[in-house]
């Protein structure tokens, strides 16, 4: 357990009462816990308990990454994900291939990437006589497997990185009530070519709860069938889900969004290279970086946090060893030492930073020339992001920028307060 940043004031060392009586109610022994409370402009925390102890962070570990990001990067980096061909269109037609290049790209949603597939349309393509050749040599990864953080492969919490991200691999079904049938549609939000929706949900009555828990979902190549029970006072509601390999997904989008677009396509989608001699036709640019922390941290989205983490690699093809080596040294050049880097997603069982060396990176990005695009990336008590139904009715409600992080026996929270007296 690691808590840092509270809105304490003690003296070091010490626990105030009303911490220990918590975390006595709580029954964790003091000793499983970890804080370290600073003021911006002080020397010395106001408290440190266990502050040296390395723990996980969780989630918390967003901040050690997009901090990086943002600092190694600059907020101004962007992404992109281009479309090159082995010939220039000619009356319509691309004779050879088409090659869909990616660099990373965390946030290339289904909206997006038809942008890209809308300029091939605009410069008059309308078949392609080729192959669609997937190029995600940007990465080079070990291979992924979803279910081995917590036996849930088919939660998009759990996708991989992949260099040629889209809609971080994940597909959208809208699921409502309808009490005049009593039954429970589902509509495809996501668009996919071949994908058979099977559904066997019940209609039910009653409190929702947690309405994920209550279905079952198997998928078998491009069927995915849904089965379990669905409460009214639900309302709409979007399953995600993460069901295929990249190479499947992306496939299936693009056919769909092309067949959309009127275009055509001869050949096959499988994965490769993109020649030296290939010419660029289309190209799609990320937001910039300094936008992309906020859907990281405000939802704490661990597949875009591994693209960051990635992102901070020396060279192409980026490896999560190069990662791990440049976001080490560069932990070390801002003091803090010691630390255990795995994904940069704080998904992970390996993990470790002390809440001391937590809080002095808080400390350091506060004087940071992008502490403004990393605080507003934080979550807002009782107001936004992962926070919007936590804290609401406290006296941190509004006042405090926090990112949070939770996984099976750790519970953390990290970020910056500021206090009745107009502290920080």
């Amino acid at each position: 357990l690691v808590l840092v940043a509270l809105c304490l004031s003690a003296a070091a060392h010490a626990l105030p009462p009303t911490l220990a009586d918590a975390l006595g109610a709580a029954r964790l022994p003091a000793a499983h816990a970890a804080f370290f409370v600073q003021r911006v402009d002080a020397d010395k925390p106001l408290l440190a308990h266990n502050a040296t102890k390395r723990m996980n962070p969780a989630s918390t570990m967003k901040l050690v990454t997009t901090y990086a990001a943002l600092d190694l990067l600059g907020p101004a980096y962007t992404w992109k994900t281009e479309a090159l061909a082995d010939a220039a269109p000619r009356d319509g037609k691309l004779a050879g291939n088409l090659y869909l290049r990616g660099s990373g790209d965390p946030s290339l949603t289904v909206e997006r990437f038809w942008l890209l597939l809308r300029g091939l349309r605009a410069r008059g393509i309308t078949q392609i006589d080729g192959d669609v050749i997937l190029d995600r040599s940007a990465f080079r990864l070990p291979a992924h497997d979803p279910a081995a953080f917590d036996n849930e492969p088919l939660r998009p919490y759990n996708a991989g990185p992949d260099a040629l991200l889209v809609n971080f691999k994940s597909l959208a079904i809208g699921l409502a009530a309808d009490p005049a049938s009593r039954s429970v549609l589902t509509i495809g939000s996501t668009p996919m070519e071949s994908v058979r929706i099977q559904n066997r949900i019940a209609y039910a009555e009653g409190p929702c709860g947690d309405w994920r828990e209550k279905l079952q979902v198997v998928v078998d190549g491009l069927d995915v069938s849904l089965a379990g029970s669905f409460s009214t006072s639900c309302g709409d509601k979007t399953l995600h889900l993460s069901p295929w390999p990249a190479d499947m997904q992306v496939e299936q989008l693009f056919r769909a969004l092309w067949k959309e677009l009127g275009g055509t396509l001869a050949g096959r989608i499988r994965e490769g290279e993109t020649p030296a001699t290939a010419r660029l036709v289309s190209a799609h640019e990320s937001p910039p970086l300094g936008e992309i922390v906020r859907d990281v941290n405000k939802w704490s989205n661990n597949v875009m946090a591994r693209h960051l983490f990635l992102a901070a690699a020396p060279s192409r093809p980026a490896t999560p060893e190069a990662a791990r080596e440049r976001v080490a040294a560069w932990l070390k050049a801002k003091g803090v030492e010691g630390s255990v880097l795995e994904n940069g997603a704080g998904l992970s069982r390996s993990e470790r930073i002390t809440a001391e060396g937590m809080g002095r990176l808080l400390l350091s990005a506060w004087k940071s020339p992008v502490m403004p695009e990393l605080m507003a990336s934080l979550p807002i008590a009782g107001s936004d992001g992962t926070l919007k139904r936590r804290l609401g009715d406290s006296a941190a409600a509004g006042r405090a920028h926090l990112k949070t992080g939770y996984i099976e026996g750790v519970r953390a929270i990290a970020g910056y307060v500021l206090d009745r007296s107009g502290q920080r």
